[in-house]
């Protein structure tokens, strides 16, 4: 036998070497996507806005974060959620989850057999509230919630100059529209049942809300909606986004980014 020849059987061959660095980057990976997984589903999810209905607190395009563990960490495949750091509030923008069913909605737990879609509105009624909304104006347990006409206008996305009234609650200060052409309702009265909470749109009449389809549990809250991550002006689908011209004619609102959610 030559020098070569053992030269060539004594040298290692480079396929263990291969497999082992393919099997090490893809534990990696798998180890990223866990984390992310985990983060998505225990501590914080991204949520886009769709429509105009919490206008002018949200804008179509807007991106923001949800604070999962804030309300307890909800037990993977059950109803039952972990001791949180605090219950809802009145005030707090939530995102939840709700039934659908072509145009109708329902709360989710009504009919567990309908598809399920995500929501964001505001949490306006706690348990066992009574709100009564009067020609426009909300009353919780028969005390006005105290808003405040301003003297100014929102454009909404159809051209529309609908009124601002700023609402002030112990803890929070945020903004609501009213049309001002849209004629008087009579008196709506709603009791919210033990353990549900009753939600409005801050664009209160174009938002299709508690009014029309109910309140909503703690178990459908997924929790409160905290920060803006992005915004733009883009409201497409996320295939759209493949396309240059997309990213072209989509404004980013670089002022909002990073905003806190009153």
């Amino acid at each position: 036998m030559s020098a070569d020849d053992l030269a060539v059987r004594e040298a290692p061959s480079e396929e263990p070497r291969v497999a082992s660095a393919f099997w090490e980057q893809a534990g990696t990976v798998a180890l990223a996507v866990l984390i992310a997984l985990g983060i998505r589903s225990f501590v914080i999810e991204p949520f886009r806005i769709p429509s105009g209905s919490m206008f002018p607190t949200l804008l179509i395009g807007d991106h923001l974060f949800v604070n999962k563990f804030i309300f307890g960490i909800q037990v993977p495949f059950t109803q039952r959620r972990l001791p949180g750091l605090r219950e809802p509030e009145r005030g707090d923008v939530v995102v939840f989850t709700v039934a659908r069913q072509g145009s109708q909605t329902f709360p989710a737990d009504l009919r567990p057999e309908l598809p399920r879609e995500e929501f964001v509105k505001r949490i306006v009624g706690l348990p066992g509230d009574r709100i009564d909304i009067v020609d426009g104006a909300v009353y919780v347990n028969g005390e006005p919630l105290g808003a405040t006409p301003q003297d100014e206008f929102f454009e909404d996305d159809r051209g529309q100059h609908l009124a601002v009234s700023q609402v002030s609650l112990p803890d929070r200060n945020f903004r609501v529209l009213h049309d001002p052409h849209r004629k008087s309702r009579e008196k709506e009265t709603f009791t919210v049942a033990p353990g549900r909470y009753f939600m409005l749109g801050d664009n209160r009449d174009y938002s299709k809300d508690s009014r029309v389809w109910g309140s909503v549990r703690l178990a459908e809250i997924k929790g409160p909606a905290f920060m803006l991550y992005w915004s733009w002006t883009f409201n497409g689908d996320w295939m759209e986004l493949l396309r240059p011209a997309t990213w072209w004619g989509a404004d980013v609102r670089w002022g909002r980014i990073g905003h806190a959610i009153e």
